[in-house]
């Protein structure tokens, strides 16, 4: 069985929004691109999210999603309330 590994990169506009909710609360973010992983001769495959590191949290991103999700994918909040939640973990 063989796995390929193909990296996804940032959608520009959610990179974008995401540097000014960091820059506006004052965090610095760490970005680490997604992945998709295929499995060679099937049609499985799994999108591994984006991952943005801000204070010991990592929270994880769709391109072209409004949504975030905290440490999983069981709890997510809009990117709208990102900043309150960043401030929030301080």
């Amino acid at each position: 069985m063989n796995i390929i590994k193909e990296e996804l990169q940032f959608e520009e506009s959610l990179k974008q929004r995401l540097e000014f909710i960091c820059e506006f609360s004052k965090v610095s973010p760490t970005f680490i691109n997604g992945s998709i992983r295929k499995i060679e001769k099937t049609n499985i495959s799994y999108i591994e999210p984006h991952r943005v590191i801000v204070k010991d949290t990592t929270f994880l991103v769709f391109n072209y999603s409004n949504d975030v999700y905290i440490s999983n994918l069981s709890k997510k909040i809009k990117i709208s309330e990102l900043e309150n939640y960043i401030n929030s973990i301080k």
